[in-house]
């Protein structure tokens, strides 16, 4: 063996630092190292027993072993986040229960899904499928002239799927969104 390689082994085990365990008894440590001149921390678990497999590492831990955390997982948040999985797993098991129940007794429940009310398709519908070619549709021009709107005025009621205005009115830089 090299003398770099069995100085960096030795150091490796001298140097280093415990940060945690989990409840599965896997240790987790730290090491401030240099690497290509800058000064990198290396972060490790250790499994308990001959049993390496990684899916025993709690997602906390696996965020912190990846960089994604900057400190490690407190005992008291782990503690915490162990007793909302509980939770979640018993509100799991009462929906299941209310479903199996509503099952047997035919019931079965309105769902509802997105906005409270659907929107309105008819004005849709009425443009679409009006069986009258676009270019058949009314447009502006057929429109009896008011005093009160310009030519190229339209209502919220009517709208048109094809562009009907020639272009000659156009001003750069006066278009305004609607309001």
């Amino acid at each position: 063996m090299s003398k770099r390689l069995l100085s960096r082994l030795l150091g490796m085990f001298q140097s280093r630092t415990q940060v945690g365990v989990d409840k599965a008894g896997n240790r987790y440590f730290t090491r401030v190292e240099e690497v290509d001149g800058t000064m990198k921390e290396r972060r490790w678990v250790e499994f308990k027993g001959a049993d390496q497999d990684s899916t025993t590492v709690p997602v906390e831990w696996i965020c912190w072993l990846n960089g994604q955390r900057k400190k490690a997982p407190t005992p008291e948040e782990l503690a915490e986040l162990e007793a909302r999985r509980e939770r979640v797993k018993q509100n799991i098991q009462l929906l299941k229960k209310k479903e199996e129940e509503e099952r047997k007794t035919g019931i079965q429940p309105v769902k509802k899904i997105g906005k409270a009310e659907s929107p309105n398709l008819q004005s849709f519908v009425k443009q679409q499928f009006s069986g009258t070619p676009p270019d058949q549709q009314k447009g502006p021009e057929d429109r009896p002239k008011d005093t009160t709107h310009t030519e190229d005025a339209t209502t919220d009621n009517e709208r048109y799927t094809e562009p009907t205005g020639t272009g000659a009115t156009f001003k750069p830089g006066t278009w305004q969104p609607p309001t």
